[in-house]
């Protein structure tokens, strides 16, 4: 049984920043960060191919959030800088080891998940 689990959610005030880490028990070259808000649907945010190096964003996060992976402590992180109101969400991080879901943004592409951090920016 995979077991992903997030942490590093929190209030912040706009301009702020934020790190979250999703610890996996067992290593994935394919992740990533997705979130939800309030009546709306999950979205991707980000997500790493390990294997090549690759990085995918969601335009709404380009150049403020930046995803990166730890093998050596199996850890994912989404450093997130000049958080917006509008990034309030319930963020989750997510694996596959299907290579053919590898930086997708669609949540039907990975298996498996963790339970959330609650973001919360203040305007």
């Amino acid at each position: 049984q995979v077991q992903l689990a997030e942490s590093g959610g929190g209030s912040v005030q706009a301009g702020g920043s934020l790190r979250l880490s999703c610890t996996v028990s067992r290593y994935s070259s394919c992740m990533g960060w997705f979130r939800q808000a309030p009546g709306k649907e999950r979205e991707g945010v980000a997500a790493i191919y390990m294997t090549y190096g690759s990085l995918r964003y969601a335009e709404a996060v380009k150049g403020r959030f930046t995803i990166s992976q730890d093998n050596a402590k199996n850890t994912l992180y989404l450093q997130m800088n000049s958080l917006k109101p509008e990034d309030t969400a319930m963020y989750y991080c997510a694996a596959s080891w299907r290579t053919a879901s590898c930086l997708s943004a669609r949540s039907s592409e990975y298996s498996y998940w963790g339970q959330g951090t609650q973001v919360t920016v203040s305007s």
